[in-house]
């Protein structure tokens, strides 16, 4: 007698609803402490809503007054510049810097010996807190400091670091490079390692040299790389706060040249509870970091977006055809 076997029936696992429940925790988490406050800070932003001593005055609608009055007494177009200016002071020579070691550590004909040594000592500055380097470089530079008696003791003139917009700018920015260039490399490395070695190797039976090589075939496989850590760098850019604030003792001197945006609004939501004012300048800072990350990203892609174009008048064409 003959059975007929039934084959069993496997369960098919749904990858996709796992990897949504997955999702879950994140996008709670986004909404409670990322949404919602920032929802909550346009709201506020439209009110009168500050404490004068143990009184608290409001919340009472104004519509855009706080806007207003922002962009005509605070002086925001200076605070902005300050800003940039300081975020670029670091990021140019630490992009610059991070490349040629990204390069150099992936190269694999030059056999580097103690890599892993290096890689973590780049790394390591990343690791300090910005409040405790901008106590050391505020004592190592300081009139007083060890930077200054060397100088004298080397019979140079002294020079005021702290008092000079050039030397306290440039003392932001050195902080902002070696704190921040070894994550980029590490991060560029990673981008490099990720290029066919065979696209090398063509290249190289080709003829061309490093140089070349770098601009043809490195640089624009690494673009998508480049492109968020730029975006990202300079949205850290617009934050920065913490290295300024220590070393100028908050008030941004020398002649306020080292005032960011967030420490402008740090003036109004710590020290004077101007809730509305703290609420509206936030609101004007996730305006201008949305339109300069768009900029960023809609020119450096420009590229891509030509790509896409031909290919699809290149299926229009065949469907035509």
């Amino acid at each position: 007698m003959q059975h007929n076997e039934i084959p069993a029936r496997h369960k098919s696992v749904s990858y996709a609803k796992w990897g949504y429940i997955f999702l879950i925790p994140f996008f709670l988490s986004f909404c409670i402490f990322t949404i919602i406050p920032l929802g909550r800070t346009f709201y506020y932003s439209t009110f009168e809503y500050f404490r004068s001593g143990l009184k608290t005055i409001g919340p009472t609608p104004v519509g855009l007054r706080n806007f207003v009055e922002i962009f005509s007494k605070a002086d925001l177009g200076k605070y902005l510049w300050n800003t940039l200016w300081l975020w670029l002071l670091g990021f140019i020579p630490q992009i610059i810097v991070s490349l040629v070691l990204a390069v150099w550590f992936t190269d694999t004909r030059l056999h580097l010996r103690g890599q892993g040594f290096f890689k973590t000592v780049i790394y390591m500055p990343n690791l300090i807190m910005a409040s405790a380097f901008s106590m050391l470089f505020f004592a190592l530079f300081s009139d007083g400091g060890p930077i200054n008696s060397a100088m004298e003791m080397l019979r140079m003139q002294p020079y005021s670091f702290l008092r000079n917009v050039a030397g306290t700018r440039g003392l932001i920015a050195l902080m902002n490079f070696l704190m921040w260039f070894g994550n980029t490399t590490i991060v560029l490395m990673a981008a490099i390692m990720g290029i066919d070695t065979n696209l090398f190797e063509a290249a190289e039976i080709d003829g061309t040299n490093a140089w070349t090589t770098f601009w043809h075939v490195t640089i624009p496989l690494i673009k998508p790389v480049l492109s968020y850590t730029l975006i990202t760098s300079m949205i850290g850019g617009l934050q920065m706060f913490d290295v300024p604030q220590i070393l100028t003792n908050g008030n941004g001197n020398p002649n306020r040249s080292c005032m960011t945006i967030i420490m402008l609004l740090n003036n109004y939501m710590g020290k004077s509870k101007n809730y509305g004012y703290g609420g509206a300048l936030s609101v004007i800072l996730f305006v201008i970091t949305s339109v300069l990350g768009l900029l960023v990203y809609y020119v450096l892609n420009t590229d891509e977006r030509e790509e896409r174009k031909l290919e699809k008048r290149s299926r229009m064409g065949g469907v035509q055809l």
